[in-house]
């Protein structure tokens, strides 16, 4: 039997190349080919995949998820689709939405035309808790309707109903995964957690919110990882999984936690105005996931942080580099995408 052969996008990103390396790592079983398609935007690193770059079983393509014709070549190459590339930092949907609307619903329309053109096998859709909007109390679970509050939360709950519709209306096999707030290594220094650590390695103040009492559940990013493969190897067509981290804390108590973690107190933090939309709190039922397909988080939290801040103790290099106006490496040569059954090739 040949090896399943997959098209990840956005997999230079933080998730996505976790992802990645996770399944063409030494560890592994999975007998899979992977193409990564990843437009290299401020977010996204070639070093990431460093460490499967010579993979035999690894191909890499610059390229924008938007571009139809490039899309439809690589798709008809493959077996599968996971698809992480999303404009996702909600700060910057508010100070403009307009290529978090290109990204998240032009390009996963054009994924998906061409997925369902091609006869994909499976199409993972890879999601976010903030498009079911803030709960007060209790958990959202599958079954509840959107209600998104920021232009990035609008973007993502569109894709997510556009790729739905593939499914009701064209039969394809699509898959919905919608997360908690991911933390972990190879972040970029942008959201909360990895902005906050490295701006305390580096002895300055970092912003807390409003009254820090907004509150999220964590998922350390090795979790969400072995959540999705649940979800591509038995999840059912059509449905969408909650995959949470069991870990809720106000912004308040992650920023103590932070501090401990980087040996810092709170003279180091400022507070600063609440942003526009804040939504209160996230909670996710993962009961579905759960039963349906044996899913625990495993990481303890404290452990994850802890390991999380080493990495950036001792990757300086990475995240000034990705934090700096130029930081992205330039794309180098790759080889060309392995032939599939289909027997396509990108030139």
């Amino acid at each position: 039997m040949s090896a399943t052969s997959l098209l990840v996008t956005g997999g230079a990103g933080f998730i996505g190349s976790h992802y990645v390396r996770t399944l063409l790592g030494p560890h592994s079983t999975d007998d899979v080919t992977i193409t990564v398609l990843d437009k290299l935007t401020y977010a996204g690193h070639l070093s990431n995949l460093a460490a499967v770059a010579d993979d035999r079983r690894f191909t890499f393509v610059h390229g924008d998820i938007c571009d139809a014709p490039l899309v439809h070549q690589l798709v008809a190459g493959h077996d599968q689709i996971v698809h992480f590339a999303a404009e996702s930092h909600v700060d910057r949907s508010i100070t403009g939405a307009t290529d978090f609307i290109r990204t998240n619903v032009s390009g996963t329309q054009t994924l998906l035309d061409a997925a369902l053109h091609h006869g994909i096998d499976t199409f993972v859709h890879v999601s976010t808790d903030e498009v079911y909007g803030s709960i007060d109390h209790g958990s959202w679970p599958e079954t509840s309707p959107v209600s998104p509050n920021s232009p990035y939360s609008a973007t993502k709950a569109s894709s997510d109903l556009i790729a739905l519709a593939y499914h009701r209306t064209h039969g394809l096999d699509l898959r919905v995964t919608r997360c908690s707030n991911n933390y972990g290594l190879h972040q970029f220094p942008e959201k909360i957690i990895p902005l906050f650590v490295t701006t305390l390695l580096d002895g300055g103040s970092v912003p807390l919110y409003g009254d820090g009492g907004n509150i999220r559940d964590w998922l350390h990013v090795d979790d969400h990882v072995r959540g999705i493969e649940l979800v591509r190897k038995g999840g059912r067509a059509g449905e969408i999984y909650n995959i949470g981290g069991g870990t809720e804390l106000t912004n308040k108590e992650l920023t103590g936690l932070i501090l401990e973690a980087c040996r810092a107190d709170w003279s180091n933090v400022h507070h600063v105005t609440d942003r526009k939309g804040h939504d209160r709190r996230y909670s996710v039922d993962c009961t579905k996931i759960t039963q349906e397909l044996g899913y625990h988080p495993t990481k303890d939290f404290r452990t994850g942080l802890a390991e999380t801040v080493d990495w950036y103790r001792t990757n300086r290099s990475w995240w000034q580099r990705a934090a700096s106006p130029h930081g992205n490496l330039r794309p180098r040569p790759v080889r060309e995408p392995h032939p599939s059954k289909r027997g396509a090739e990108v030139s």
